[in-house]
């Protein structure tokens, strides 16, 4: 569990979500919804900018216009493609998109610190250690998941082909670094949403007990 970086102004619990594609972060995040967390998802604010007039302007001067779809609107399909087959091309919109991303995540953190609706806010993004956002988290979680339980939820869920899931996989940071970077980690094999329900609700316990033992 780190410190907050932001010179003690913090007042509400910043919680990261690690973990493989097709571990169930989504899932995990939506149950910390319900118990009144607010959930920054980097995969929205990454399709919210993938909406952005000057974003796509940019990427059709890159790759053309075979990247739109029949409403004029970024085929995300066919630029994924794209990126997850070249490593150069992924940075390049990496590059593009990440300072914007990171702009709006601060926006938000920065609304919901002010909001005494919420509690606690979740980072559910990717890249949360390749981006160094651990270090602005009072609390890490990796969501685990056995490697053919993840394969099956994004082939027979999402509808990917197994390389793509593979590729994609092999563009973050290996698993066992995310997992024993984590300060808790909650186990999402089953399909039983109640279970996974009752471990959530047991980590937070854990880190409101953890929390109250280090308060000065």
């Amino acid at each position: 569990m780190t410190e907050p970086q932001d010179g003690g102004l913090q007042r509400k619990p910043i919680i990261g979500l690690m973990g493989g594609i097709g571990s169930g972060k989504s899932t995990v995040a939506g149950l910390l919804r319900e118990t009144g967390a607010a959930v920054i998802e980097s995969d929205a604010l990454n399709r919210a900018q993938l909406r952005e007039p000057e974003v796509v302007r940019t990427l059709v001067d890159w790759w053309g216009e075979g990247i739109l779809d029949s409403t004029r609107a970024l085929d995300k399909q066919r630029i994924a493609q794209m990126i997850f087959a070249d490593d150069a091309e992924r940075r390049r919109l990496e590059a593009l998109l990440h300072p914007r991303i990171a702009a709006e995540r601060e926006r938000l953190i920065a609304k919901f610190q002010q909001d005494p609706r919420v509690w606690a806010i979740v980072l559910d993004t990717p890249l949360l250690l390749e981006s160094g956002l651990d270090q602005r988290c009072n609390a890490v979680i990796f969501v685990d998941a056995d490697e053919a339980v993840r394969r099956s939820r994004v082939v027979e869920q999402r509808g990917w082909h197994e390389d793509d899931w593979r590729r994609r996989e092999k563009s973050q940071n290996a698993l066992d670094k995310k997992r024993t970077s984590a300060d808790y980690v909650v186990i999402n094999n089953s399909t039983d949403l109640e279970e996974l329900r009752n471990d959530v609700n047991k980590l937070l316990s854990r880190l409101a007990a953890t929390s109250r033992n280090e308060a000065p």
